[in-house]
């Protein structure tokens, strides 16, 4: 292992733009949830009151992760990962794992639910960079790789099982692997995906919804109209924070995968370049921290982070502005969900703590070398 510099100060911009994005996430939440909140809870504060509490939750693990030398998270990668892997099938126990519009991917504790799909995004990263980082091997990669997208796919959940896929060949690819594994990996993965596309009726219905949305505006495409009329009705400024009427029922999922219609209709096109702005900062921020990462395996899980944010925002924007079929996955820091706001937290924590240690005065990092 690489003697790391001397500890600095953390990357203070990359920090300030975080907070304010969970903060932006909150106000949002607050926003968008009212009707939902009334309807099912009986409360309309009710899913903004628990967004608080899972942002406190992920502050505190967060402040933690960062006082943590990064390299602690490589030497337990192999129980993280094992203890995510034990959640992700803990869900198809009856009685533990329940389902959310027929789809089998929460646990339940008690007055709780947990996703373990987001937990497993951060120990795959985090195991992936470690034994990358000794040697890059393709079977070790393609074993667990598999293994975690099949079971994640088994629950129903494409969008997350193609995030982890483009994550880990993102990791593995910037590892130093050879350029022709990467040349058949990417047809290879075309395929798969549209195997799995194909031979499921919902994920083909909102494939040929995506084709032509249209054909069904009140039924499977319900859901992308009334995104495109939040979008297109915000114009240029918006209609003002907290004055969305699409929000009122209209929109499905409006907390969750959908919230940046109501984001889109609220600030305009203005205010939605901001946010998409402050995200494609967060990901060339990470990227600068893995290129001048002390070692190897602080580049690769500064990339691994980098690149799920990245992706994970691609693959929501992407689905509310119709250039992606929908693929249900959040939009991070900003959409309601507690096992998605903390894992993302703690993961951008660990990406702060590896900026303590860049070396400020390099000119590259070879991510291919010790």
């Amino acid at each position: 292992m690489a003697k790391l510099t001397h500890p600095h100060k953390p990357d203070f911009i990359l920090l300030g733009v975080l907070i304010a994005l969970v903060l932006f996430g909150l106000l949002m939440v607050f926003n968008a949830s009212p009707v939902t909140s009334l309807r099912d809870f009986g409360d309309p504060y009710f899913l903004i009151k628990q967004q608080i509490i899972w942002a406190i939750i992920g502050l505190a693990l967060g402040l933690v992760a960062f006082k943590i030398n990064y390299h602690f998270w490589g030497k337990v990668s192999p129980l993280l990962l094992l203890i995510g892997i034990i959640m992700l099938l803990a869900v198809f126990i009856p009685g533990l794992g329940f389902k959310i519009y027929g789809a089998q991917r929460w646990l339940k504790f008690g007055f709780f639910t947990l996703q373990p799909a987001e937990f497993i995004k951060l120990a795959y990263i985090v195991f992936l960079s470690s034994i990358l980082a000794k040697k890059v091997r393709f079977l070790p990669f393609a074993v667990i790789t598999g293994l975690i997208c099949s079971i994640v796919l088994r629950q129903d959940d494409f969008g997350t099982t193609a995030i982890i896929a483009l994550m880990g060949g993102a990791i593995y690819f910037l590892s130093g692997a050879p350029l022709l594994q990467i040349i058949t990996l990417v047809p290879a993965g075309l395929g798969i995906a549209a195997f799995f596309i194909l031979t499921s009726d919902y994920r083909r219905e909102r494939f040929l919804t995506f084709l032509n949305p249209s054909a069904d505006p009140q039924g499977a495409a319900y859901q992308i109209n009334q995104i495109l009329i939040a979008l297109g009705s915000g114009g240029i400024f918006g209609v003002g924070l907290g004055a969305s009427r699409q929000k009122y029922g209209f929109i499905p999922e409006v907390t969750t995968d959908s919230i940046f219609a109501v984001v889109g209709n609220e600030v305009g096109f203005i205010g939605s370049m901001i946010v998409l702005l402050t995200f494609l900062f967060i990901v060339y921020r990470g990227f600068k921290i893995a290129r001048f990462a002390p070692d190897k395996f602080g580049g690769l899980l500064a990339i691994g982070v980098a690149s799920w944010i990245g992706l994970q925002t691609f693959f929501n924007l992407a689905g509310m502005s119709s250039l992606l079929p929908l693929t249900g996955v959040p939009l991070p820091f900003i959409s309601y969900g507690g096992s998605s706001l903390v894992t993302t937290i703690v993961a951008s924590a660990i990406l702060l703590n590896i900026s303590r240690y860049t070396k400020s005065t390099s000119n590259s990092l070879s991510l291919s070398k010790k």
